[in-house]
């Protein structure tokens, strides 16, 4: 919906959270920790990971790519807090230094290897794998800024795309499995974000890996919570693309505890959370007004889906069959996997499309590869600029 409106709206304080866990661990601005997102989300926490899910990962070396993030640095907790030897490996020196910190408050740091270096580095993984046994791989290390990856889709795709299946590669060939962190921004994707999960998606469970498909997590760093808190802090306005947006959501708990399980699942699978529906953004703004603006007056605006975005989310497609999995609170899906063969020879040909910034090239290998991917209006721009500057050349 273009255009702009506005609306006010009234709440109260939430209660301060004082778990240590929450101090440690937060990585989005303070007020965020005291939320009771539950309330939001009215249901209950999603069912924990059963024993033998943390029983198979104590005393494990274990590598987590892209550490540094909100949820990889939750699981790198929990993991740590459970007794497995973690390889942190991080491509950003200030979350890398900050994740470091957060470890050494916590006494976890003794266990642990902090690595700076990108999961996408042929010369990393070679060390990392040959210095460190790693048996189990969870790859988080991955760019997800929808807006701005329309505009950065080479980006987009020498990361997620040929940064999963350099991993792959590399855990392949050292006997470990990768666990994907995957969004379902992969299902139908509108976006290049989208499009290049949903093939890392492919990647990983041709090589014998599993997925986990998440949707937006609260709280996390970058996420919409963490927009709202920020706007709210200043004053207002909330900005909401779409009265009708919509979400799955949830906490960054629950993000931990879905990885935990997929580790524990038989590979390869591709599983995603059980959730009873999803949540209208602007219902999600309201509840944020009323914990963190008492009495005050933040104006909510509606302006418009940006390139990329779609009005909801799904969990999984229509060609893809949703079956309750061994674990409560996940279901399984049975998602047909792409020819090996064709895989290889597609991924190939986007190597080669993206080396000559043939724009045009690209789409038509992300097409082949996602066929329900829509691209958006702004990368068709840049495929018309590309194809005129060719031209003119």
């Amino acid at each position: 919906m273009s255009g702009s409106n506005a609306r006010h709206v009234h709440g109260r304080h939430g209660s301060s959270s004082e778990l240590k866990l929450q101090f440690i661990l937060s990585t989005v601005i303070p007020i965020l920790d005291g939320i009771r997102w539950h309330e939001f989300l009215d249901r209950s926490r999603l069912p924990g990971p059963p024993p033998e899910a943390h029983e198979c990962l104590t005393g494990q070396t274990i590598l987590i790519t892209g550490a540094g993030g909100s949820i990889a640095s939750a699981l790198a907790w929990r993991l740590g807090s459970l007794g497995a030897h973690l390889v942190l490996l991080e491509s950003s020196e200030s979350n890398l230094f900050a994740l470091r910190r957060k470890f050494d408050l916590a006494g976890l740091s003794s266990a642990s290897t902090f690595i700076l270096g990108g999961a996408a580095d042929a010369a990393t993984l070679d060390r990392v794998f040959s210095a460190h046994a790693a048996r189990l791989v969870f790859h988080a290390a991955a760019f997800k800024q929808v807006p701005l990856l329309e505009e950065q889709p080479l980006a987009a795709i020498a990361n997620n795309v040929f940064g999963t299946s350099i991993l792959a590669e590399w855990a392949s060939a050292k006997n470990a499995r990768v666990v994907l962190l995957s969004t379902d921004k992969a299902v139908a994707p509108a976006s290049v974000m989208g499009a290049t999960k949903r093939i890392a998606e492919q990647i990983v469970l041709g090589s014998g890996g599993s997925v986990m498909r998440l949707c937006n997590v609260l709280a996390s760093k970058d996420s919409v919570a963490e927009v709202f808190a920020q706007q709210i802090r200043d004053g207002g306005p909330l900005t909401i693309t779409d009265p009708a947006s919509r979400r799955y959501f949830v906490t960054i708990d629950e993000a931990t505890d879905l990885l935990l399980m997929v580790a524990a699942a038989a590979p390869p699978v591709l599983l995603t959370p059980d959730l009873p529906a999803p949540h209208f953004i602007a219902d999600l703004a309201q509840f944020m007004i009323q914990k963190l603006a008492p009495g005050g007056e933040i104006s909510i605006e509606f302006t418009h889906l940006r390139p990329g975005d779609k009005e909801s989310e799904q969990l999984w497609s229509s060609s893809e069959i949703a079956t309750p999995a061994d674990m409560p609170g996940v279901c399984s899906l049975d998602s047909k996997p792409m020819d090996p063969v064709a895989l290889g020879r597609l991924l190939e040909a986007l190597r080669i499309a993206a080396d000559a910034l043939d724009i045009s090239a690209v789409l038509d290998c992300l097409s082949a590869l996602v066929p329900d991917y829509t691209p958006s209006s702004a990368v068709r721009a840049l495929e018309s600029c590309a194809d005129s500057k060719a031209r003119h050349d």
